[in-house]
């Protein structure tokens, strides 16, 4: 009796698994789909994945597991599937982004994305190969990032957006012609798939849902399934919409395990729901002239999200200009997860360049005037020609609107400011800070001695020096400082720079000179070897000048008190002793009491001796006179000072 009934669960649970492994809906009347993100079945029994919602996602999946695997072969069974769509956009016949017909191992795909990615997979597990999913896509936007054909076609894919194979969406006629199936024409289309578990084959066929389907497939390939899909898989269907916004509709859906999914019957489809459709697609826009002008001027207020603005001018800097489309795809749309940092000139996303794979930094910066935009332009091109290897290389621009955007090499450590304050997880040991001082020291030589013309850096410090890979040190923003020179007022300098950084003659006359990029260099070489900021707090109402507190230590005869605690006892006495001093010398007050860049990079290298300070006449005013103007006020206007002066000026 036992054995009966074991036999008989054995044999309603085996029934069960066969029943669940084809199914058919003509219309989703009565349907139990599993629905996530923005799908949903109308009132009139039509799937909707997605309605005209900017960057949104949506899932509908059969509820029940498919079995796919036969248990004695491991290998995938046959299965076959059809269904019917309709793509209709918001504004025609811009769309984005598609569907996809899913095999998943899971009911949703959780923390997938919308745009290029279809709702599908994220930037992180793209591609993985433990993702064992299967896919057909009928896309319809051309993401260069997957190497997509064009912006109608139908692929397969592989646990990756990247199509295994693709093809122009298209169909063979009766007379073995082909015909272009246009995926977002708001029109009913069929798709049938079909895997031969014994020849390893897929097959693609779509169709327009009046036309038989046809006697060749549109999109065919031979690669077996088994070590992809898992024993049970999820079917269903995924879509998503970008900056163009589309309602995706599924009408009716067939499919079978080890068998041919059957016909699907038109005639029961819901057809009130498709006459709502067509009162949505392109028939209304011939119908209505004023409709047709009012999307004309949503579309061209869409157009103007990647709009750019190209001179005749600019023709002669053209390989050093990008599309600004290009970068928004680059940053993924200049989200908030790839944003590197915000400084004064703007905010630094990191970026991969489509085409080239090459990582990048792009920063936006305002610039509200048009006046001296060619100048500017002009000179981010020369700066663009700069190369040592102690500057972050600029490789190019994208002026768009009231911005510019400037794109650099990608510095993967970051700027040298997270690895001095705040607790960082990680700290520089003195040998590599030594190479950084070093560093930045033979990039200031070569822009104000080395290159064919002088450039002024204006800012330097910790925060605008990056690391490499090898923490390297790379010294970048020079130049930009230039931005809010062009189109002021005449007879107005805006000071540009930073408190605690900046020469006492700069403050008074607004002018940055080779003097004062000394003055900011001695400000860093403080910075680096304490570990402090120029100016900073010691406790609640105290404020502490850097270079006094440096000062003091050397009157008393213990300079190396000023170190940063966190070195230790590992480091070099001399060095950093040498160090400090050297920051105290072109702290001076005085433009002329201070090294040049060639005389301070002398120092550090031992080739020249470093003076006696007491003969240098550095006195505690001497050397906080700048400092203590900031403290008090630390945004002072500047009057009747010509802003003609050019940061890459022709003499030296």
């Amino acid at each position: 009796m036992f054995l009966k009934l074991v036999f008989m669960l054995f044999f309603h649970v085996t029934l069960v698994a066969s029943e669940d492994n084809s199914f058919i809906y003509n219309g989703f009347q009565s349907s139990h789909l599993y629905l996530d993100g923005f799908a949903e079945l109308t009132s009139d029994g039509i799937l909707r994945l997605t309605n005209d919602t900017e960057q949104v996602i949506g899932h509908a999946f059969y509820p029940n597991p498919i079995v796919f695997k036969n248990t004695s072969s491991e290998s995938v069974s046959s299965f076959s599937t059809t269904f019917v769509f309709a793509i209709i956009p918001q504004y025609p016949p811009f769309t984005g982004h598609g569907i996809v017909f899913v095999l998943s191992p899971t009911k949703g795909l959780p923390n997938s994305l919308p745009n290029q990615y279809l709702g599908l997979f994220n930037d992180s597990n793209n591609g993985n190969s433990g993702n064992h999913v299967f896919g057909v896509e009928l896309d319809t936007s051309k993401d260069f990032e997957f190497g997509d054909v064009d912006n109608n076609h139908d692929g397969i894919n592989i646990n990756d957006l990247k199509s295994v194979v693709s093809t122009t969406a298209a169909y063979y006629d009766d007379h073995g012609q082909i015909r272009t199936v246009d995926l977002s024409s708001g029109n009913p289309i069929q798709v049938w798939i079909d895997y031969d578990g014994v020849k390893k084959k897929i097959d693609v066929t779509l169709a327009p849902v009046y036309v038989v389907k046809p006697t060749g497939p549109s999109l065919s390939m031979t690669k077996d399934l088994s070590p992809i899909l898992n024993n049970s898989m999820y079917v269903g269907f995924s879509s998503s919409t970008g900056l163009l916004a589309a309602s995706h509709y599924i009408l009716g859906w067939s499919f079978k395990v080890n068998g041919q999914a059957q016909n699907l019957v038109i005639s029961q489809f819901p057809y009130k729901k498709k006459s709502k459709i067509s009162t949505v697609g392109l028939p209304l826009i011939f119908l209505s002239l004023v409709f047709m002008i009012t999307l004309g001027v949503i579309y061209y207020i869409k157009r103007k999200k990647f709009s750019e603005i190209l001179e005749d001018w600019e023709q002669e800097y053209g390989p050093h200009r990008f599309k600004f489309k290009d970068l928004y795809f680059a940053t993924k749309g200049f989200r908030e997860k790839g944003l590197l940092g915000v400084g004064g000139f703007g905010r630094v996303y990191k970026g991969v360049m489509p085409s080239s794979k090459l990582e990048v930094a792009v920063k936006r910066v305002s610039h509200e005037s048009r006046q001296g935009m060619r100048e500017f332009v002009s000179e981010i091109v020369s700066i663009g020609r700069l190369r040592h290897r102690n500057l972050v290389q600029l490789y190019g621009y994208c002026r768009r609107k009231s911005e510019l955007l400037l794109v650099y090499d990608y510095m993967p450590n970051g700027s040298l400011d997270n690895y001095l304050y705040n607790q960082p997880k990680v700290r520089l040991s003195w040998s590599q800070r030594f190479r950084i001082i070093k560093g930045v020291a033979s990039a200031v030589v070569y822009l104000h001695e080395e290159w064919e013309k002088v450039v002024i850096h204006r800012d330097i410090k910790a925060s605008n020096v990056l690391l490499d890979s090898e923490f390297n040190a790379r010294l970048g923003d020079f130049g930009l400082s230039r931005l809010y020179d062009h189109g002021a007022d005449p007879h107005t300098t805006h000071l540009v720079g930073t408190v605690g950084y900046l020469a006492p003659e700069h403050i008074r006359t607004g002018k940055a000179t080779k003097f004062s990029d000394v003055f900011s260099f001695g400000a860093f070489l403080l910075e680096v070897v304490c570990g402090r900021r120029p100016i900073g707090r010691v406790g609640e109402n105290e404020s502490l000048v850097l270079v006094d507190h440096v000062f003091e230590c050397l009157k008393r005869g213990e300079i190396l008190e000023a170190k940063d605690v966190y070195l230790g006892t590992n480091y070099v006495s001399e060095e950093v002793e040498l160090v400090l001093k050297l920051g105290l010398m072109c702290s001076h007050s005085e433009p002329l009491a201070r090294p040049s860049m060639r005389q301070v990079v002398q120092y550090l290298e031992r080739d020249l001796p470093l003076p006696d300070l007491s003969l240098l006449s550095l006195s505690s005013y001497g050397l906080t006179f700048g400092h203590q103007e900031l403290v008090e006020d630390k945004t002072v206007p500047y009057t009747s000072v010509s802003i003609a002066e050019s940061v890459l000026s022709g003499g030296r």
